[in-house]
């Protein structure tokens, strides 16, 4: 907050930081690229000042696409998802010291409930580069060879959170492939199969380097001689699911059994019917399927506290819009205004219906011993078949690791 009556303040120019430079760096020589491969990305240089949080994906590639009995192939009508390029990963890992500090798996749906939930409006305008967008479509016939620039910070909850460097450390992106791009794709061509492949030529990590000026270069070598021990804290981002929910209105999903130290703080809750290796649907739209109420228990708190007595039909929900706006804002721990969601009230019903909880206060039944986490949810109707249902848990991590030594921990 500026002071309005300090007017002999001098001003105060910050000049740590002498140069930023993105550099590139390579899978190792003999890797591979093609479905179900194992892509390892190291930086093996230690003498280094890095960001990881605006470090980025770049992947090039083309595109092959084949019509079953040779049929003719309207790229018109055939597009990359919005968040496509997610989907062609099935897990992402980053390792510290050749100690793993964070993971995502089933990359393609956590992603974009992530980014569905914590996108502000102004940031989701910016990820257009990265296949990230809700209101344009991508033809096929305009990517034939494509180029992607994705932010790790909207891939892993370490890049997203943790803003500072790391200094005098070993870095490692491991990327597992998808086994098909089915899900990165779809097509609104009537009655013709479609296989897609997303070939890649080439994945680089694209990390910034920092280059400090000598006083503050001598404290950062200070601290890495003395081996000082750092803390990074970042919140994980865990999605379960449920493969095959049964075809009744009533369900009880006993999600997992969480330590004190990994207790949830938000949650995200979603289905999806026959979309997963469906071309013919988005994976990157979520269905309600007449929800009428659902409940959060952890362990005998639950959320939220009255019933969401929900009416899809009557365009009745309101209170789930509420919600969603309300959980950005509670993320971000925004206090003097509001953070705008990506979606609004009229897209949010089209691309979102889920449910966004907010269970970051808790009471001390919570606070001790282990959590069980549980969610009962009601329908007015019989759930399809092949639906699945998604919950993504957001919690808590802290890493420590020295910087001399080498020494990496979790402690959370």
């Amino acid at each position: 907050m500026v002071d309005l009556l300090n007017i002999i303040e001098t001003p105060h120019y910050d000049n740590r930081i002498n140069n930023i430079e993105i550099h590139s760096y390579n899978p190792y020589v003999n890797s591979s690229l093609n479905h179900n491969d194992e892509i390892r990305i190291p930086i093996q240089q230690q003498d280094l000042v890095v960001l990881p949080s605006e470090s980025f994906l770049f992947i090039e590639g083309d595109v092959s696409a084949i019509a079953a009995n040779n049929a003719t192939i309207d790229a018109n009508k055939l597009f990359l998802d919005s968040n496509g390029t997610a989907f062609l990963f099935n897990e992402i890992r980053y390792e510290l010291n050749c100690a793993e500090v964070n993971r995502c798996k089933n990359v393609g749906i956590t992603t974009t409930l992530r980014n569905y939930a914590f996108l502000s409006s102004h940031e989701s305008t910016t990820l257009k580069s990265a296949s990230f967008d809700i209101n344009s479509k991508i033809p096929i016939k305009n990517f034939q060879y494509f180029s992607f620039c994705i932010p790790l910070n909207k891939l892993m909850g370490f890049f997203d959170d943790y803003k500072r460097v790391i200094v005098n450390a070993r870095h490692e992106l491991i990327l597992i492939r998808s086994r098909n791009d089915s899900n990165a794709v779809y097509c609104t061509m009537d009655n013709i199969n479609v296989k897609v492949d997303l070939v890649l030529s080439k994945i680089q990590w694209k990390i910034p380097h920092i280059t400090l000026e000598e006083y503050t270069k001598l404290q950062f070598l200070n601290i890495i001689e003395k081996d000082h021990l750092i803390t990074m804290t970042y919140r994980s981002w865990e999605l379960y699911e449920y493969p095959m929910l049964l075809k009744t209105q009533n369900h009880s999903w006993s999600v997992k059994v969480s330590t004190k130290l990994k207790k949830p703080r938000f949650i995200v809750f979603a289905f999806q019917t026959n979309r997963k290796d469906n071309v013919k649907k988005s994976m990157a739209k979520f269905d309600h399927y007449d929800l009428r109420n659902l409940k959060l228990y952890l362990n005998s708190a639950s959320y939220p506290y009255d019933k969401l007595n929900l009416n899809f039909a009557n365009n009745n929900y309101a209170i789930l819009d509420d919600m969603y706006y309300k959980f950005i804002n509670s993320y971000y721990n925004t206090e003097s205004k509001y953070i705008m969601p990506m979606l609004n009230f009229e897209n949010f019903i089209d691309y979102g219906s889920f449910v966004a909880i907010d269970c970051s206060h808790q009471n001390e039944s919570i606070k001790s011993g282990i959590v069980d986490i549980k969610i009962e949810f009601e329908c007015d109707s019989n759930i399809p078949e092949n639906t699945s249902a998604y919950c993504l848990i957001i919690h808590d991590q802290i890493i420590e690791y020295k910087p001399l030594s080498g020494i990496v921990r979790k402690l959370i």
